[in-house]
């Protein structure tokens, strides 16, 4: 089930992050602005905003085995679509319907490995799952840019298109919904008791934690949508060199995710590493900003980038197995939902903001504003005190 959640992450996400690798393309040969190319790179994103908490849903209603090969499916068939598109407004529809598909995994998918796993490993599990979106990201670094260089745009779209098909078929065959506490009674008497089982309702809790974790995004995904033309044009990297090392990056992140996960159940908490790794996100951007200013030797900075981009990505895990601990199987999937809406809402953002604020202060001033986000996140996380376990 973990090798099967995995590979259905890791398959939608390659096609959220492919539109990203085309920004080179689209900026200095087809003449798109970084604030157009950086909107059309978050179409995918757009489409999941729209859908991840009605594909949550319906995880809680009627399993996780068919919300994630469906979608995985229809997403194949987006990737098909954007793979034969003519000009960019017909692009970008494709991407924003296989974006509003590939959400499909990112509930169930994390419900499936969650369901599956008892508390003292579920951080674990979870940071091996929650590895995709770097994993993802790696496949799409290495690949997207020298297909798109070579073959142009509907190249590029192949690669999600095979890797979508493929799981979507591997997931119907072989995931098996996990077991599920018994469902609560329907009497009369017992419907007041089930409104206070709502989380939301309980505590703030959950809302917090979708906050932290819109305003960690924000990092995340200025590294991962302006890493590569950061480092081509203000670094003096190749294009080739610097999808490798965008491509290191994500991997040395995904194995940090792993790590980070091991250290919360040895800690017994999610909450208190996500406040380590917020400060360390706010001091990794500055550092960048620093290099940039100082026009450090690229080797210097590929350093930096790969610590940054690791430590960027090293939240998602821990607030994504809060959330589903706090919620409880009744509630998982449409917290999940919440927890993937609110954070790709803010990732949406970064592309055409971040790349806006770019082309008007320039990277490392854009650097410096976008450090702001994670240590305005540090307060706002919970108490470990208040996490408690309802699956």
């Amino acid at each position: 089930m973990l090798s099967l959640g995995l590979g259905a992450q890791i398959s939608g996400t390659v096609f959220v992050s492919a539109p990203a690798f085309l920004i080179p393309l689209l900026h200095t040969e087809r003449g798109l602005t970084l604030a157009e190319a950086g909107f059309l790179a978050a179409t995918p994103t757009i489409g999941m905003v729209l859908t991840l908490i009605a594909w949550g849903a319906l995880a809680d209603r009627i399993g996780e085995k068919w919300v994630i090969a469906g979608g995985l499916g229809l997403t194949a068939l987006a990737a098909l679509g954007a793979l034969q598109a003519q000009g960019y407004v017909a692009l970008g529809l494709f991407l924003l319907l296989g974006g509003a598909a590939s959400a499909s995994t990112n509930a169930a998918s994390g419900r499936v490995v969650v369901g599956w796993f008892p508390k003292d490993r579920r951080g674990l599990a979870m940071g091996v799952r929650q590895m995709a979106q770097p994993l993802g990201v790696t496949i799409a670094a290495l690949l997207v840019p020298t297909l798109a260089s070579t073959g142009g745009v509907g190249a590029a779209m192949a690669v999600p298109l095979v890797l979508t098909a493929v799981f979507a078929v591997a997931c119907a065959i072989g995931v098996v919904n996990p077991p599920r506490a018994a469902a609560p009674a329907s009497s009369a008497a017992d419907a007041s008791t089930r409104r206070t089982d709502n989380p939301y309702r309980a505590s703030g809790f959950l809302w917090r934690i979708h906050a932290v974790s819109v305003l960690l995004v924000v990092p995340q995904f200025t590294l991962s949508t302006f890493g590569l033309v950061w480092l081509i044009t203000e670094v003096g990297v190749d294009a080739l060199t610097a999808g490798v090392l965008v491509g290191v990056a994500q991997f040395v992140g995904a194995i940090g995710r792993i790590a980070v996960g091991v250290l919360s159940d040895r800690m017994g908490s999610r909450v208190r590493p996500l406040a380590y790794v917020a400060i360390a996100a706010a001091a990794a951007m500055l550092v960048l900003a620093g290099l940039d200013v100082l026009s450090a030797p690229w080797a210097v900075v590929a350093v930096m980038f790969v610590l940054a981009t690791t430590i960027t990505v090293a939240d998602n895990g821990l607030a994504f197995t809060s959330v589903a601990e706090v919620a409880g199987s009744a509630w998982a999937g449409r917290a999940l939902g919440a927890q993937n809406t609110a954070q790709f809402i803010g990732a949406s953002a970064v592309g055409p903001a971040v790349g806006a604020l770019i082309g008007l202060l320039g990277f490392p001033l854009a650097f410096v504003v976008v450090a702001l986000f994670p240590a305005v996140a540090v307060p706002l996380i919970p108490r470990a005190s208040a996490e408690h376990d309802r699956l």
